[in-house]
């Protein structure tokens, strides 16, 4: 049976407007000055650096880059990563504070990879009393093989719905980025990529940066989607340094989320020919891809791929240089996927059939609504709150729930079920357990992490045949993890699961509240 949903197209507009004026304050009350921000909001084209803080470069190499990309005006913060490709690496939190130490303003990776609410709780709490409030919040890569086994608590968006929290308690003026990624050429995941988004920014977030890729007629169409909608949310277009070996990987979609084309592959495999490297080449791509984005109206650029303080000033100059012709740079950035989904000239695909569980549990919907207070309702949370009190039929219901929906939806029991806001698909059979879409790591279709389609795609291929596309748009919090292995359905009618327009997942008490 299918709630309704809350209101959320309103959310966007103001979660720009109120995420910027909340960032306006340290924990002191005196004024801080963030210099990404700030840059953002004087719509000034500004640069951020990725330092990837591997646990194979020590730390003091990443702290010299940063001293030296410090004295570069253009250049208004230092990307400070947190397990990049699913694997360890340093403590981002103490590397932000050396890098800010050494002048770089910091931008911290906030993943949920292995921490639970809790930890991230603690974390952000320790970025408060350092001052440091520039985060970006990722779902984060699935752990490689080998690695400690992966937590996923929260998903990216409730991840910025936890920060935009503590940011609205008025002791911490987070600037929130978030990562898109318009390089899907498969239709199901670019639409999920741009919803989610929207999303995103409804949830609190101040910045998009986007995924890599080297195709500018996606730059365009993204832009594109977020002006129709009026979503005036900044955007950093990723510019990554890609060589040879890097672009052999990405060929074969690793790391996840990150893809290069053939033609992209042949490309830089003639250029490392040249006595250097091909590295001029892979500069002067850079660039282009650069004056490319200032001239869509992207507020900066998020350089990546290298560490040379002299390679990021190159790209900063010649892409000044540029700038004139970047509508030519734009016509030679075409390293897309060959006959891949362009969301402005791809033609729509013939409209599908509902499934029949779908239709049945639609109708059943329609019968017995449950949803509004109806006679219906009042009898069944009677009737729950007398089974509830009656510990063997408790777990009697429980049961038999569980044996109704492990076959028809792979139910793992949660306590907190969202069918009906998510198509019937459940989210526990996603190996992150995302509640709000897919993440960055599907490639054409199919999950990173197992070989099999991403269940996001039945999800929006349904809604689209239902004509509730919109309906996706729902924010769906966090599941109390203390219902594990409990009815659902009686937990619903009694008020304490976690689902949309009832949030338990972040309550005040515990120390949530700053």
């Amino acid at each position: 049976m299918r709630p309704r949903a809350p209101a959320a197209r309103r959310r966007i507009h103001e979660a720009v407007r109120d995420g910027g004026r909340d960032a306006a304050r340290a924990p002191g009350g005196h004024a801080l000055t963030n210099p990404l921000a700030d840059a953002v909001a004087a719509r000034r084209f500004c640069y951020v650096v990725e330092l990837v803080a591997s646990a194979l470069k020590r730390e003091a190499q990443v702290l010299e880059i940063a001293a030296k990309l410090a004295v570069m005006p253009e250049i208004v913060a230092g990307s400070v990563t947190s397990y990049a490709g699913g694997r360890f690496g340093q403590d981002p939190v103490r590397v932000a504070t050396a890098i800010r130490a050494r002048g770089l303003p910091p931008n911290v990776h906030l993943t949920c990879v292995y921490d639970d609410r809790a930890k991230i709780v603690n974390t952000l709490r320790a970025l408060t009393a350092l001052e440091l409030f520039n985060v970006f919040a990722l779902t984060g890569d699935y752990p490689a093989e080998g690695q400690a086994k992966a937590v996923f608590d929260l998903d990216s968006v409730q991840l910025v719905a936890l920060v935009a929290k503590m940011r609205a308690g008025g002791r911490a003026p987070f600037h929130i980025a978030v990562a898109v990624s318009p390089f899907k050429y498969a239709r199901t995941d670019c639409l999920y990529q741009y919803l989610k988004l929207e999303k995103k920014v409804a949830a609190g977030a101040n910045l998009a940066i986007t995924q890599v890729g080297w195709d500018a007629r996606k730059f365009a169409e993204l832009k594109r989607y977020l002006d129709e909608r009026a979503i005036d949310v900044p955007l950093l277009g990723n510019v990554y340094v890609l060589g040879r070996r890097a672009s052999e990987r990405m060929a074969k979609g690793l790391p996840p989320g990150c893809w290069a084309s053939p033609s992209l592959v042949d490309t830089i495999s003639r250029e490392s020919g040249a006595p250097d490297g091909g590295l001029e080449a892979r500069l002067e791509r850079a660039a282009r891809t650069v004056a490319v984005l200032k001239g869509l109206g992207y507020a900066g650029a998020y350089i990546g791929g290298t560490h040379d303080p002299d390679h990021v000033a190159q790209i900063i100059g010649r892409a000044r240089e540029l700038e004139p012709e970047w509508e030519t740079c734009a016509a030679d950035l075409q390293f897309g996927q060959p006959g891949g989904f362009y969301l402005y000239s791809s033609p729509a695909p013939a409209r599908r059939r509902l499934p029949m569980v779908t239709r049945a549990l639609d109708g059943a919907g329609r019968l017995m609504p449950v949803t509004r207070d109806t006679w219906l309702r009042r009898r069944l949370q009677r009737l729950s709150a007398w089974v509830d009190r009656r510990p063997p039929l408790r777990k009697l219901t429980e049961r038999i729930e569980y044996a109704i929906k492990r076959p028809l939806f792979g139910c793992e029991a949660c306590g907190n079920c969202v069918l009906g806001h998510m198509e019937y698909v459940c989210p526990q059979t996603c190996p992150k357990q995302m509640r709000n879409g897919p993440c960055g790591g599907t490639f054409l279709t199919r999950c990173e992490v197992v070989d099999r389609e991403c269940i996001w795609v039945s999800v929006h291929e349904r809604a689209e045949a239902a004509g509730r596309v919109d309906q996706l748009k729902t924010y769906i919090p966090a599941p109390d993890r203390t219902l594990q292995g409990t009815s659902s359905w009686i937990n619903y009618f009694l008020g304490c699961d976690s689902r949309p327009g009832h949030d338990t997942s972040l309550p005040d008490r515990g120390g949530y509240r700053q």
